[in-house]
C-alpha cells in the first residue's frame, strides 16, 4: 500500500486502498496467470461500470489467475507519486503493474487515451509495443472502443473485439500453456491471432496513398487472418454473472446493485453504435435474471437495482420481473431503477411499481426534437408518444424528467433546433394542465443535448461532423429558444467532442499525436475542466495531423475504411442502405 503520509495528502484515499466488501483475495503465488485490469479513469467511474464487475469475477472464478484492479490516479495522487517516485499499484496486493503477467484495459471512451499511457508510464512499462521486451507484461486492450483500434495499435500486443466472456478463457489457456513451456510473446501472439475475436496491431501493415487515406490494409504474418470476426455471447441465461460484485467503500457514479436483462438492441437507430456492435439482441429469462438479482442484493446489501440494457422498457417480461422483485423485497426497502426507458414504451404499470419505494428524475431521449430528425436517425417515435409518455409519468407522480437530444445531426437545420425548445416547453404545459392536486410542486425539466460524433459500424460512418464553432452556434441557438425558469439546459463541450469524432474515425497514424498530447500534460480529456483542446491542435499539427481530415470530410463508400478489417456482424451493405434511407428523409 502506499504510505499513510502519501494517502492522506490525497483527495480521496480510499481510491487507492482496496478492500472493498467482496474484494477478492488469493496468493499472488498460487496464480499461474496474474491479470490486472485497468480502468483508465478515477476510481469512482470505473467501480460504476458493470463490465468490470463481470470481467473481474469471470477471470477470479479460475483457480489458475488472479485478476486485480488499478485506475488512473487523480491529478493530486498523480503528482504525489511522481515525487516520491512510487510505481501505479493494484488496489487487491499493491503490487506494480510492471509484475504482472497481462496488463489489460478497457477502452469505453476515445477521451481516455491518454489516461491509458499516463498509466503505463506510472507504471515504469514503456508505451509502444515494439519498445517492450520479455521482461514487460503483455498489454491488452477491449471494449466498445477496440471496434476501431487503430489510434492506440502502437501501444498495445493485442486486442479483443467483441465479447470477452465467450474466449477469455481460450485465451488465459494459451497464455498460461506458452509460458510453461517458456515460450515468447511472439509465439503466444501467434497462437492466440487464430482465436475469433483476437486483433495483433504488429501482425498488419498499413500503407496511405497521396491523399491520405489508406491504400492498403494487409497481414504480414501467417497466424493474421485477413479479417478479425467480433466474438459474440451465445447464451445469457447460461453466461457467467457476477452475483458477489464489489461495493465501494467510497461513494461513486453509480451506488448500486447492476442486473443486466439483456444485451444488443433491437431498435436500430442509425447514430448508435452500440445498438449496431453488440447485435444480435439477447435476452436473460425472468427466473435467470430475480435468481440472480436477490443474490446480488443479499451479498452487497445494496438498497437500489438497476436494470441495465440499451432500452430497459422494451424487455417484454419488464411488468412481472418489477413484481418479482418489489413483492421479494417488500419489507426491506428495495428500489429498481430503469436507466434507460424509451418514453414512446413507457408503462404506467411499470412506472407505478418503480416509484413504490422511492421516486427520483425519468430520463427519456427523444434524441431529434423534429419529426424529421427522428425518422431520419430511425428512432421512430412521434410527438404524440413524446406527449402520452411525459404525461403518463407526470400522472405518476415524476415533477423531474430529463431530455435527452442531439445537434450536429446529418441534414439538421434551425427548425430541428427550434422544434427541441418547442417540444420541451410543450412537456411543461402538459404537467400544468393536470389537475392542481395532482401537482405537488413545480416542474423541474432538464434538457441535455450531446454533439453528434459518427461512430465506426454506423450507417453514419462515412458522414461529416460538424466543427466546434458550429457545434457552438447550435447550442446557443437551443439555449435561446428554451429559455424558462422550469427547464434547465445542459450540453456537452463542443471541442472535446470535435476529438472524440477524431479518435473515433482515426487511424493508425494518429498514435503519435495522442503520445504527443500525453508529453505535453493532457490527462482526463473527458473531464471538461481538464481538457485542453490547444494540447491537441498542436500535437496535430507536429505530427502532420489535422483534425478536418477524421471528422469535418465526408467518406466514400469505395473508401477503405481504418477498421474496415473488423466484421462487427453487420454487414456493409446494410450500413450503406441505411445511411441511404436517411438521407431521402434529409434531402
Amino acid at each position: 500500500m502506499y504510505p499513510d503520509k502519501i494517502l492522506l495528502q490525497a483527495e480521496k484515499p480510499g481510491r487507492y486502498v482496496g478492500n472493498e466488501i467482496n474484494m477478492v483475495r488469493k496468493n499472488p503465488a498460487d496464480a499461474d496467470i496474474r491479470f490486472a485490469f485497468c480502468f483508465p479513469d478515477v476510481y469512482e467511474v470505473g467501480m460504476s461500470h458493470n463490465g468490470l464487475q463481470i470481467l473481474y469475477a469471470l477471470l477470479n472464478s479460475r483457480d489458475d489467475t488472479y485478476c486485480e484492479r488499478a485506475f488512473t490516479p487523480w491529478m493530486d495522487m498523480e503528482q504525489l507519486m511522481r515525487a516520491h517516485g512510487l510505481p501505479l499499484k493494484t488496489l487487491e496486493t499493491h503490487t506494480p503493474l510492471a509484475n504482472f503477467d497481462i496488463v489489460g484495459f478497457t477502452l469505453q471512451y476515445e477521451l481516455t487515451y491518454t489516461n491509458i499511457l499516463n498509466m503505463l508510464d506510472l507504471s515504469g512499462i514503456p508505451l509502444r509495443s515494439d519498445q517492450r521486451d520479455e521482461t514487460h507484461p503483455i498489454i491488452c486492450g477491449g471494449g466498445p472502443c477496440a471496434v476501431n483500434p487503430e489510434p492506440m495499435a502502437d501501444f498495445f500486443d493485442f486486442f479483443f473485439i467483441g465479447e470477452a466472456e465467450e474466449a477469455a478463457g481460450e485465451i488465459l489457456e494459451t497464455y498460461k500453456a506458452n509460458k510453461a513451456a517458456g515460450g515468447t510473446k511472439r509465439a503466444f501472439l501467434e497462437q492466440i491471432a487464430t482465436i475469433q475475436g483476437v486483433y495483433v496491431p504488429a501482425f498488419y501493415d498499413v500503407t496511405y496513398g497521396a491523399d491520405g487515406t489508406i491504400a492498403a490494409f494487409n497481414p504480414n504474418a501467417p497466424a493474421a487472418p485477413p479479417k478479425i470476426k467480433k466474438a459474440t455471447l451465445r447464451n445469457m441465461n447460461t453466461a457467467f454473472y457476477p452475483t458477489s460484485p464489489l461495493v465501494p467503500l467510497i461513494e461513486t457514479v453509480h451506488n448500486r446493485a447492476a442486473l443486466e436483462i439483456f444485451r444488443g438492441c433491437a431498435r436500430g437507430c442509425r447514430f448508435c453504435q452500440a445498438g449496431f456492435i453488440y447485435r444480435p439482441h439477447r435476452q436473460k429469462s425472468v427466473e435467470t435474471l430475480f435468481a440472480q438479482g436477490k443474490q446480488i442484493l443479499e451479498n452487497t446489501g445494496h438498497e437500489e437495482i438497476s436494470l441495465l440494457s440499451l432500452a430497459t422498457s422494451d424487455y417484454p417480461h419488464l411488468e412481472q420481473l418489477c413484481d418479482l422483485f418489489v413483492e421479494h423485497f417488500a419489507t426491506e426497502n428495495i428500489s429498481i431503477s430503469l436507466p434507460s426507458m424509451r418514453i414512446d414504451a413507457a408503462n404506467s404499470t411499470v412506472l407505478a411499481k418503480v416509484q413504490t419505494v422511492r421516486k427520483s428524475s425519468l430520463t427519456f431521449a427523444p434524441e431529434g426534437g423534429s419529426q424529421r430528425m427522428r425518422d431520419a436517425i430511425n428512432k421512430n417515435i412521434s410527438e404524440e408518444e413524446i406527449f402520452a409518455g411525459g404525461r403518463l409519468a407526470f400522472e405518476g407522480g415524476w415533477d423531474r424528467l430529463k431530455l435527452y437530444f442531439i445537434i450536429g445531426l446529418p441534414g439538421e437545420d434551425d427548425t430541428d433546433l427550434a422544434a427541441i425548445g418547442k417540444l420541451s416547453h410543450d412537456l411543461v404545459e402538459i404537467y400544468y394542465d393536470l389537475p392542481k392536486e395532482q401537482r405537488k410542486r413545480p416542474v423541474a425539466l432538464t434538457v441535455s443535448t450531446s454533439c453528434f460524433v459518427p461512430k465506426p459500424h454506423t450507417p453514419f460512418q462515412w458522414v461529416a461532423q460538424r466543427t466546434a464553432d458550429e457545434f457552438m452556434e447550435k447550442q446557443r441557438a437551443v439555449k435561446r429558444k428554451i429559455g424558462g425558469k422550469r427547464i434547465d439546459y445542459k450540453y456537452h463541450d463542443a471541442e472535446g467532442s470535435v476529438l472524440e469524432g477524431v479518435l473515433a474515425r482515426g487511424d493508425r497514424r494518429l498514435g503519435a499525436a495522442i503520445q504527443l498530447a500525453w508529453e505535453s500534460g493532457a490527462r482526463f480529456d473527458g473531464w471538461s475542466e481538464h481538457f485542453r483542446w490547444n494540447i491537441w491542435q498542436h500535437a496535430l499539427a507536429e505530427t502532420g495531423l489535422t483534425p478536418d481530415f477524421y471528422t469535418h470530410r465526408q467518406r466514400d463508400y469505395n473508401e477503405i475504411l481504418p477498421w474496415d478489417f473488423i466484421d462487427a456482424g453487420v454487414p456493409k451493405d446494410f450500413l450503406i442502405q441505411e445511411n441511404e434511407k436517411a438521407k431521402q428523409v434529409i434531402q
